[in-house]
């Protein structure tokens, strides 16, 4: 089993505690139709309880009980075990309202799919919670393949090729509009780029200078000199990046991924990398995933891989903590539920 478990609270600025990422929360809370909101009520901590995220339900103001049938809201802190979730639920169909502790919520897709469609339970997740860490992440592995790290840090001898290139000016394609998005165009200002954001709406997004939906991907791929994948993974979504779509890119691109692994065509990319028909790849994620030993991919001197770690459960523990906190305030009657899943959609 797999769980978040923190080794310390959640600490605000001025606490005297080192400084933590901001909590993305204001942007993605969201209003439910009176007839949809869940019945206030106890709440569960399963499938253990950690210190730090019942602090956070008592301070929304929120009562912990052990699951029973008065529970009416539940808080699952295990990353994957979606069969246990499903038999909690069977059994305590009272339950209206379940906050789950993954950005993306592809690992509950098939529990999520059996709830499309209904009113209740309601679902939240950490969506645009653990933004900040994981665009700074997207940022520090566009740099680094820019400025062929890669290639600098396998070297044993003094390189007399000039290589490698500036961020300042070039043209960046972002696939997903998000809370990763958010903080990338934040942090992208000081760098002069142009960014083009690829989404499924048309609606223009704050700060990009172009937004595109999905289906006109190929457009922005060929002037593309960064293209950073930070999308939910779904079936619409799936190898949303393959050999065609690497074919339009440039030889002097990167591609970056810090969203999920099966957005993007594993043996398509290997393939390219191979082909030096892009600069390089920087990789959190993959698929599969974990990567195996002895996959082409690690070896491939144009590659950075890190092993899903663009936020660590030192980064994220404080960020769930605050969203747990505002969506038990929500749950109560005293605000907007922040993250909420859209179960046919499935993100």
């Amino acid at each position: 089993m797999t769980s978040i478990r923190p080794d310390r609270s959640i600490r605000r600025p001025g606490d005297g505690a080192r400084p933590q990422h901001r909590a993305v929360v204001a942007r993605q809370a969201g209003a439910v139709p009176e007839h949809s909101h869940p019945t206030p009520g106890p709440i569960t901590l399963m499938p253990h309880r950690v210190e730090a995220f019942a602090n956070a339900v008592v301070a929304g103001g929120g009562e912990l009980v052990e699951l029973s049938e008065s529970t009416r809201g539940l808080v699952w802190l295990s990353l994957d075990q979606p069969e246990l979730l499903v038999a909690s639920l069977e059994r305590y169909p009272q339950i209206e309202w379940i906050q789950l502790p993954w950005a993306g919520v592809d690992g509950f897709a098939t529990v999520l799919a059996s709830f499309a469609g209904r009113a209740l339970p309601l679902w939240t997740s950490a969506k645009g919670a653990y933004s900040q860490p994981v665009a700074e992440h997207a940022l520090a592995l566009t740099l680094a393949l820019l400025r062929v790290v890669p290639t600098r840090v396998r070297a044993t001898s003094w390189s007399r090729v000039p290589e490698g290139r500036s961020l300042y000016g070039l043209n960046v394609v972002l696939i997903g509009a998000g809370g990763i998005a958010v903080e990338l165009l934040r942090l992208l200002e000081p760098f002069d780029t142009d960014v083009t954001v690829v989404r499924r709406s048309t609606e223009p997004f704050p700060g990009a200078r172009r937004t595109i939906t999905t289906d006109r991907l190929d457009e922005a791929l060929p002037d593309a000199d960064v293209v950073i994948v930070a999308a939910a993974l779904t079936p619409d979504t799936t190898g949303l990046i393959g050999a065609a779509e690497l074919a339009r890119m440039k030889p002097q691109a990167v591609l970056v991924n810090i969203a999920r692994g099966g957005l993007i065509d594993t043996d398509a990319l290997t393939a390219a990398l191979a082909a030096a028909s892009i600069h390089g790849a920087g990789l959190d994620v993959t698929a599969p995933e974990p990567l195996p030993d002895g996959h082409p991919l690690w070896s491939e001197p144009r590659v950075i891989i890190t092993p899903h770690s663009a936020d660590t459960p030192d980064m994220t523990a404080p960020l769930l903590a605050e969203r747990i906190r505002a969506n038990v305030e929500a749950f109560l009657g005293h605000g907007r539920f922040v993250g909420i899943v859209d179960t046919a959609a499935g993100y």
